[in-house]
């Protein structure tokens, strides 16, 4: 009998499971020691003098900050407290960044070098500051942190690093000795860095927001931002009428469409073993193609060793269970055989010259681009925005201001990190390939792949019961066929890295619909009529 495509009820979803229970899940580490208090969906139209969208580390940094300055906020998160990509991190809290001191100082200056550091360090001591002052259980430590490499080739490279973070104000040096059981060929030593349990420290700063006119509202979906006087946030429960509005949401999800050409996005993958033995103190680094970086952590469940790495852009490797099975090899051949205990991954946003781009256009802010340095900059997002939303002069906003492009080089730089939407857009809408099979028996269980049924291209997954799970393969953000991530069970988009879950709900944005729903039955029928329906995830 011929296939019959009918659209799917129209749903508000943003999270959803992402496997049936027969099928491995992935968890980070961070969720799996802490619980999820829930603080309650927005009912009814409520108005604060800012509105801050995601309670991670920079919508929660901002709002501790706002409401000490005496301002009512209200923030608004998807799913719940520490959720997203700040519940993915591995938590490394460092004035070491990916872009290196000598590249800033080359392509910036370095005085721009100098205001990196001082960021960076500055962000250290907030979170140590907050720990202290709110007496936070967070197992918050000061470590060291080595930037190491085992290629002699790369040596020069690496001293290169210690005299410019030394210059640019960093307590850095090269040394010969690094406190690892395998050889290595020297290592930039970066003093005074951190570490701490990051959902533990977000959820203790969650708590201490509703009350006194402020808010935390979980479960609750923004589908769209208008500036104004006031600014409006519309979202599945209610409207948000506020001074200000800060997209604290790891990409924006209105306006500031220019940064999509600024940015790509990056799929990181991490898995935490038993430690069972004596380790050492510090936060690692290699210089290796992919790289790796490894720290040990104390929960209570006992200690762990997290490895990670294995970085690729989004939507651009489907077999994504083998960077996890690289990890374990990795780790399998420097420090013995382990035992896993989770394994999870995250998304990161790399800019083109380096820098997270930090600032606001009219009363709409944003704070996005961290790379590795997610908890760090995360922090100094956090705290610049806040200082701008109060009028308190920042001496980084500059620096990291939205509309920059001063980098020299960075034209360059731009281009060949974007060079993915317009090809994407030419292979999938123009020239209609990216189709991987016209025969749904070839979807095998727990399997997805795009098909052509009818003509139509549907991004089908296979449930280990082996039931048909049919959606639109058309990103509802700029129109670029979606890729199957076979390690999370999630469609994920290679053009700006928005994911959505097997019914076509957005996990991750820059979208805000969901994909199109279409069931896929075995009876007579017509073809699948388009699903008109406008709502969004």
């Amino acid at each position: 009998m011929p296939l019959a495509l009918r659209p799917a009820p129209a749903h508000f979803l943003l999270t959803e499971a992402l496997g049936s229970p027969m099928e491995k899940t992935t968890t980070s580490l961070w969720k799996a020691t802490t619980s999820s208090p829930k603080y309650g969906a927005l009912q009814g139209d409520i108005h604060v003098d800012v509105a801050i969208i995601g309670a991670g580390i920079t919508g929660l940094t901002a709002a501790i900050l706002l409401k000490e300055r005496g301002k009512r906020v209200a923030v608004i998160e998807k799913g719940t407290v520490a959720s997203g990509e700040s519940g993915h991190t591995t938590a490394h809290l460092t004035e070491a960044v990916d872009a290196r001191y000598y590249f800033i100082e080359r392509k910036f200056s370095g005085e721009a070098a100098r205001l990196v550091a001082r960021a960076s360090r500055a962000s250290i001591e907030q979170i140590a500051a907050f720990v202290e002052r709110l007496s936070i259980n967070c197992r918050f430590r000061r470590v060291p942190g080595y930037l190491y490499t085992e290629n002699r080739n790369k040596v020069a490279e690496l001293k290169k690093e210690a005299a410019a973070a030394s210059t640019a104000g960093v307590n850095a040096r090269f040394v010969e000795e690094v406190p690892l059981p395998f050889a290595t060929r020297g290592a930039v030593l970066f003093e005074n860095q951190a570490q701490f349990h990051p959902r533990e420290y977000l959820l203790a700063l969650a708590s201490r927001i509703p009350g006194d006119g402020s808010h935390l509202f979980d479960e609750t979906y923004v589908s769209k931002i208008m500036e104004g006087e006031p600014c409006v946030v519309e979202t599945s429960g209610g409207r948000v009428t506020a001074d200000a509005v800060f997209q604290a949401s790891d990409v924006p999800i209105e306006g500031f469409t220019t940064l999509f050409l600024k940015d790509a996005p990056y799929r990181t993958y991490a898995i935490s073993y038993e430690a069972k033995t004596e380790h050492p103190e510090g936060l690692f680094w290699d210089t290796a193609d992919p790289y790796h970086y490894t720290r040990w952590q104390d929960t209570d469940e006992g200690t762990f060793m997290i490895v990670g790495g294995e970085d690729h852009k989004v939507g651009q490797k489907i077999e994504t269970e083998s960077c996890f099975d690289k990890l374990n090899e990795y780790t399998s051949q420097k420090f013995g055989a382990q035992t896993e205990r989770y394994r999870w991954s995250g998304q990161v946003i790399e800019s083109a010259d380096g820098l997270p781009f930090i600032g606001k256009s009219g009363r709409i802010f944003v704070s996005t681009g961290y790379a590795g340095q997610g908890m760090t900059f995360g922090t100094v997002g956090g705290m610049i925005v806040a200082d701008q939303i109060t009028g308190v002069a920042n001496p980084w906003a500059a620096l990291f201001d939205v509309s920059r492009m001063h980098a020299r080089g960075a034209m360059k730089d731009l281009v060949t990190e974007n060079v993915d939407f317009p090809r994407r857009i030419i292979v999938d809408r123009i020239a209609r390939r990216n189709v991987e099979t016209k025969d749904l028996l070839d979807v095998k269980a727990n399997e997805g792949k795009i098909v052509s049924v009818d003509g139509r291209k549907l991004a089908v997954h296979r449930d280990a019961a082996g039931k048909l799970h049919a959606v639109s393969s058309v990103c509802t953000h700029m129109k670029c066929d979606v890729a199957w991530n076979q390690a999370e069970k999630t469609w994920d988009c290679p053009c700006h890295g928005s994911r959505f879950g097997i019914g076509g709900g957005v996990i991750h944005g820059p979208a805000t619909h969901a994909l199109q729903r279409v069931e896929i039955e075995e009876r007579d029928g017509s073809p699948a009529k388009e699903d008109r329906d406008e709502s969004r995830a």
